[in-house]
């Protein structure tokens, strides 16, 4: 079953709660809690992503999601809350079919298939840093899953959207370092300039690479 984009509706309180990015508190489990009557699917959820990069550099973020149960999941999200200070278009791919939103710090995959219990879907995306960035780039990445009530399965989804469905995280925090340029730094037999970063992983997009822009400006 497709899930439409009007489903990033709610993700609208989720998204004024964003993280700093100073600071993210883990996640022992997902945020809202609701009557075991209202079904929704649990997630366990991987990230892969660069460890450090440089100021105006790319990261690379791996998600892997694998839907625990009960229930075959049909209406979820894959994605999150990125960074702040990054240029206003990335690169990603997923599953045929997937369709992707993204709106101030809030990116949001929608695959097009169900995933069955036991069964995992998968996202990749690589975004840019703008060239004043530092620090460090805070991201909280993985699955919303939205509690559909029972015998709502045939509603229309602009319908769902004003329903205002509560949302499930199974997020994990991530924590890019930004380290270079680095100021060269003296000692007392000379100039010592650090090491660059290492790196980053090989980008290998799938076929084809979707391209998607900040609805947003100045995010």
């Amino acid at each position: 079953m497709f899930l439409g984009l009007g489903l990033i509706a709610p993700l609208a309180p989720l998204a004024a709660a964003a993280p700093a990015a100073a600071a993210v508190a883990p996640l022992a489990g997902p945020v809202v809690a609701t009557a075991e009557k209202d079904p929704f699917s649990k997630f366990s959820v991987s990230v892969s992503y660069n460890k450090a990069t440089k100021r105006g550099g790319k990261i690379t973020y791996y998600i892997k999601a694998k839907n625990l149960g009960p229930y075959d999941a049909d209406y979820f999200g894959i994605g999150g809350f990125l960074p702040k200070g990054v240029v206003p278009t990335l690169k990603w791919g997923g599953p045929k079919g997937t369709k992707c939103i993204w709106q101030g710090q809030v990116f949001l995959c929608m695959p097009r298939y169900q995933v069955p219990v036991g069964g995992s879907t998968w996202l990749n995306f690589q975004l840019t840093l703008k060239k004043d960035s530092k620090g460090s780039a805070n991201a909280k990445l993985g699955v919303v899953a939205y509690d559909l009530p029972t015998g709502a399965e045939d509603i229309d989804q602009e319908e769902l959207a004003r329903m205002g469905l509560k949302g499930h995280l199974y997020m994990k925090n991530t924590r890019t370092k930004i380290v270079w340029p680095q100021k060269k730094r003296r000692t007392g037999t000379g100039t010592y300039t650090p090491p660059p970063p290492p790196p980053p992983p090989k980008w290998n997009p799938p076929s084809p690479t979707r391209v998607e822009r900040n609805e947003k400006k100045d995010t």
